[in-house]
């Protein structure tokens, strides 16, 4: 049941890609350093990257499908929620590891529901 259309999920892309790179500040966590700052940091950049560049409503260069986009998504959202176990730092206070374990699932959960097509792409494949 995929509800969530492809042009919500493109806001949702950059939002999350701005708060991925505000998150050190926004959860106070800025001065451990390390990877639990750089890791969101580089995510949030590379999201809001890969969505300039996907076939999408928000996507002014489009040229990622929109399936790979979702594929990048699931990657790199699995990445950030295990980051604090693969890089040591779950033993931190609980502002420094929570948001990564908490927007990573949030962006799963958002992939799971969200249309794998633009509805433009999905009307043409219809009337094909």
């Amino acid at each position: 049941m995929r509800f969530i259309p492809t042009k919500v999920h493109g806001i949702l892309d950059y939002i999350v890609g701005v708060a991925l790179i505000a998150a050190p500040w926004l959860f106070g966590f800025a001065d451990v350093g390390g990877p639990a700052v750089v890791i969101p940091i580089v995510l949030g950049v590379g999201l809001i990257v890969y969505s300039l560049f996907t076939k999408y409503e928000w996507g002014p260069f489009g040229f990622i499908p929109m399936p790979v986009h979702l594929v990048f998504d699931i990657v790199a959202s699995l990445f950030l929620a295990l980051s604090p176990w693969i890089f040591g730092f779950s033993g931190e206070a609980l502002n420094v590891w929570l948001p990564h374990v908490v927007v990573g699932a949030a962006v799963i959960v958002v992939v799971l529901f969200s249309q794998p097509q633009p509805a433009t792409t999905r009307a043409r494949a219809a009337t094909a």
